[in-house]
């Protein structure tokens, strides 16, 4: 696809290692290791939609195969059908190719490994390192022991490789239910490794897989899963998130026994950003309850919820490389992601006005009727953008706060006996206004105008302070604009004493509807459309294409909070 061509091109060319993992494979490159071979992949479980670590995963795996001219697969680590669904694996495709990259027809699965699984856990059995274990959940997990004290060894431990093999092919035969029984590893219960201690590698599950319907009834742990997937499929490099660093071990342990091709497996440290819960499981229990609207409400750090709320492949992959690629933990300013937005569509939006809160101006002076089409820059940033006519009309709409009665010093915007100018326009004074007998909200405010002050003319010199965006009343587009905030008040919403829900830090303003006005042009838009709202943020055409009437969300302010921080 052209997305996957643009990164290719970008990146194919930067042979200077990025990071330590750059490093470890260019070392390995020099050496001869796999016959020069970079072949990578990215394995997401399909019990869920991508979110924005995912996707720095995708731009390293990815970005690393094209950067060595290497090969990248996409592999569905389907080994649990209890929690996997194929609406997920259909949005993962999604995402990975929305972010720019392509799998080149590589895509598979764990269970397109089921048969070979089964044959490598049976030769387990065979060698006395696997035995099937009748102990339930709980009686394992008491037996394990802790980091300090060893484990106790499962009176089922000590069962022959014959008696193992006939009770894995009767678990297999779907003689016993779910739960009863397990095959685990015989390795050592007084590893200082926990996942060293006689791990399970196969459980029993009777439930239907999306791939392979009724066939199987045993399904192995993604422990065992995951090495020898990489190990069938020829992976030179499994880069996993820093948290597989223990299981490491293990990965390294079943290749090993089973005497087949030993990829290597390197960590890196997880994303982690502030006001943002990164857990799965926890993202799936907000749109479960309804606390969102959906994996993709735009308040949601999923790849969905970005795209949605107006964020580009470019930005995305643009932070995922400023953040870089580390061994240690860390978390990472939720402002340096909308800086990243903000840089891109700052060269990219299109310019329109819209009013959100607005408020009747009427030019007193102005002839009734006329209407002038004003010529304005689609984008500054942008010379090839060109320009549109906006119409301007006697009766307009502006923002109520850019009219104060009795104005500080430093407000240079609308006021009584107060000169501003009108973008693209003349400049007005404001003469008198008109308020609500009940409320005394200001209803209009009426001005005159000055028409030999058109911007852009030769003979229009005279300067003022402030300007002002406007919409014209008359054809006003009027729209729903979805106001986004934070979807967490807290920057770690996880972060709450023992017992309390992290809920709690739920922000109950992340989202306010209102009615606003935008220009003609704004209105004729497609889904996902982007725009920069003149002195007011950047929006998004909405995905829903059932509304009413044209839908923008916010996809971020215009003020540059990480910036002015960093500087």
């Amino acid at each position: 696809m052209s997305d996957s061509k643009t990164v290719s091109e970008n990146t194919g060319e930067n042979k200077t290692p990025a990071n330590f993992i750059h490093a470890m494979i260019e070392e390995d490159i020099r050496n001869g290791k796999n016959g020069g071979r970079v072949h990578t992949r990215f394995p997401p479980e399909p019990n869920g939609y991508l979110h924005i670590g995912h996707a720095k995963s995708i731009c390293l795996n990815f970005g690393t195969a094209l950067k060595y001219n290497g090969k990248c697969n996409l592999r569905f680590d389907d080994t649990n059908p209890v929690k996997e669904d194929v609406e997920y694996v259909d949005s993962i495709r999604y995402d990975v190719h929305w972010l720019g990259f392509d799998w080149e027809g590589r895509e598979f699965y764990a269970s397109d490994y089921f048969p070979m699984l089964y044959e490598f856990a049976e030769k387990l059995i065979l060698k006395g390192k696997a035995y099937v274990c009748d102990l339930t959940a709980e009686q394992i997990a008491e037996q394990k022991g802790t980091p300090t004290r060893p484990g106790q060894e499962s009176p089922y431990r000590n069962r022959t490789p014959e008696e193992n093999l006939d009770l894995f092919r009767r678990m297999k035969a779907g003689e016993f239910p779910d739960g009863s029984r397990v095959l685990r590893a015989k390795i050592d219960m007084a590893s200082p490794n926990m996942h060293m201690r006689d791990p399970i590698l196969y459980r029993i599950i009777h439930t239907e897989h999306h791939r392979t319907g009724n066939q199987w009834c045993i399904y192995p742990m993604y422990d065992f899963a995951h090495g020898q997937s990489d190990s069938i499929e020829g992976i030179t490099h499994s880069i996993c998130t820093l948290e597989f660093e223990v299981h490491r071990p293990l990965y390294d342990w079943c290749i090993r026994e089973l005497e087949i091709f030993a990829p290597q497996q390197i960590e890196f440290a997880r994303l982690n950003v502030t006001y943002t819960v990164m857990s799965k499981r926890k993202l799936l229990e907000l749109v479960k309850n309804n606390y969102v609207s959906g994996w993709d409400d735009p308040r949601m750090p999923t790849i969905s919820g970005l795209r949605r709320r107006g964020y580009t492949p470019e930005s995305i992959r643009n932070f995922s490389d400023l953040v870089g690629v580390a061994k240690r933990e860390n978390v990472i300013d939720v402002g340096l992601l909308e800086f990243c937005i903000r840089e891109d569509l700052n060269k990219k939006a299109q310019r329109v006005m819209g009013v959100l809160n607005p408020v009747k101006l009427i030019i007193d002076n102005y002839p009734e009727g006329l209407t002038e089409e004003m010529p304005a820059v689609n984008n500054p940033e942008d010379p090839e953008a060109g320009t549109r006519k906006v119409p301007f009309t006697r009766e307009l709409y502006i923002e109520r706060e850019d009219f104060m009665e009795d104005p500080p010093s430093k407000f240079f915007r609308l006021a009584p006996g107060r000169e501003v100018r009108l973008k693209y326009a003349y400049i007005i004074k404001c003469e008198s206004v008109v308020k609500d007998p009940v409320s005394g909200e200001i209803t209009e405010i009426h001005c005159t105008y000055d028409p030999e002050t058109l911007s852009g003319r030769p003979e229009s010199n005279r300067k003022v302070k402030g300007t002002l965006h406007w919409v014209s009343a008359a054809h006003a587009v009027e729209a729903e604009i979805r106001l986004y905030d934070r979807l967490f008040m807290s920057e770690d919403p996880e972060d709450v004493p023992e017992g309390e829900d992290y809920k709690k830090n739920l922000n109950p303003d992340s989202l306010k509807v209102i009615r606003g006005y935008v220009e003609p042009f704004a209105a004729n838009t497609k889904p996902l459309d982007k725009f920069q709202f003149e002195r007011l943020g950047y929006f998004c055409a909405d995905s829903d294409t059932t509304a009413a009437k044209p839908v923008f969300n916010r996809t971020v302010a215009l003020k540059d909070s990480w910036a002015k921080a960093k500087s």
